[in-house]
C-alpha cells in the first residue's frame, strides 16, 4: 500500500512540475500594441521551438545600428504562413512591420509581416494563417485582438 501511495504521489508531483511552465507561456504582459516599420539586414534566423526568432540590424537616422529581435510563433505554425528554416539568411535585406513592442524599451518585437527585398510580403499574424485551428490559437493569444 505504501509503495502504491508513493508512486501516485510521485506521479502527481511530476505532472505538476511539468505543467507549471505551461501556465507561464504566452504571456503578453511584456508587450504593448504598436506598429513600427523597421528596415534592416538579417543577422540571424533562429528556427527553434518554442518560438522562431528573426534578428535584424536596423540603422537609425544617426547611422547607429540596433539589433532588433522579432519573436514569432513555433516553427509548426510558421509553416502555415509559408516560412521554412531557410526563409532568411544573414545579409538578407528585409522590412519588418510590428504588431507589438516590448514595454520596457528593449528592441524586441512581435511581427505582423515581413517584406522581402523583392517586395514579397510574408504575413506572420494569426489572422493571416491558412490553418483555421492555428489562427484561432494565435487570436486567443494575441496582444491585439484581431
Amino acid at each position: 500500500m505504501k509503495n502504491k501511495l508513493a508512486v501516485i504521489l510521485l506521479a502527481v508531483v511530476g505532472l505538476l512540475a511539468i505543467s507549471v511552465p505551461l501556465f507561464a507561456h504566452h504571456g503578453n504582459a511584456a508587450y504593448e500594441s504598436k506598429k513600427l516599420t523597421l528596415k534592416g539586414t538579417v543577422t540571424a534566423w533562429m528556427w527553434i521551438n518554442p518560438h522562431v526568432f528573426l534578428k535584424v540590424d536596423v540603422k537609425d537616422d544617426k547611422g547607429e545600428v540596433t539589433n532588433w529581435v522579432a519573436e514569432l510563433v513555433a516553427p509548426s505554425n510558421m509553416i502555415n504562413f509559408g516560412f521554412t528554416g531557410q526563409t532568411f539568411k544573414p545579409g538578407d535585406e528585409v522590412t519588418m512591420v510590428t504588431s507589438a513592442v516590448a514595454k520596457n524599451g528593449a528592441p524586441v518585437v512581435r511581427l505582423d509581416q515581413v517584406i522581402l527585398s523583392n517586395g514579397q510580403v510574408m504575413k506572420t499574424a494569426g489572422k493571416y494563417d491558412g490553418n483555421a485551428a492555428a489562427a484561432a490559437d494565435h487570436k486567443a493569444n494575441a496582444v491585439d485582438k484581431y
